[in-house]
């Protein structure tokens, strides 16, 4: 961890990373971020390593509760897999957090892959899904990433997803959402 990051990271400082709103806002805070030396110079060298833990509070006012499933209300799988690349999109804040500060961001992070996706127990509201993400390999702009999600300790969901980083001005019209 960076002596100079301060955890966790609350809403605000969620919301000036992330371009994602409600109700696609899937991170209520990030807990840490750990990861090799170097990790905060830009670049794609010392990256695989880094280490997200975020969290999600699923509240019975969510959206898709309505209609997943009125009589029992489970999180789609889809949100958990969403939810798991919010928090590893984290994993570019030590050396891109300064980027936060320009409104554009300066940089985008984009879903590409999901891999090996397991939905192992049903989430619920009033649960607090934990996320741990890991960077698992970082190729030029390609990012993927070993993600678990736990309820009170029990593991609920993993799945593998790739992220592609788009800096501002680039790949323009080519970008996957």
């Amino acid at each position: 961890m960076s002596s100079n990051m301060e955890f966790p990271l609350v809403q605000k400082d969620i919301l000036a990373f992330l371009p994602h709103r409600h109700p696609f806002l899937m991170v209520d805070r990030i807990l840490d971020i750990q990861g090799p030396e170097g990790m905060e110079q830009e670049g794609s060298k010392n990256k695989v390593g880094i280490r997200v833990v975020g969290i999600k509070q699923v509240t019975a006012t969510e959206p898709h509760f309505a209609g997943h499933f009125p009589t029992l209300p489970i999180m789609p799988g889809v949100l958990m897999v969403e939810t798991m690349a919010q928090v590893a999109s984290f994993s570019m804040y030590p050396s891109m957090r300064h980027l936060a500060q320009d409104p554009n961001h300066g940089f985008q992070c984009f879903l590409v892959g999901v891999d090996e996706a397991r939905f192992r127990v049903p989430v619920t509201p009033g649960d607090s899904l934990r996320v741990e993400t890991e960077v698992v390999s970082c190729r030029s702009s390609l990012w993927t990433f070993e993600c678990k999600a736990t309820v009170d300790g029990k593991l609920v969901a993993e799945a593998r997803i790739m992220a592609n980083l788009v800096m501002a001005g680039l790949n323009q019209g080519k970008q996957h959402g």
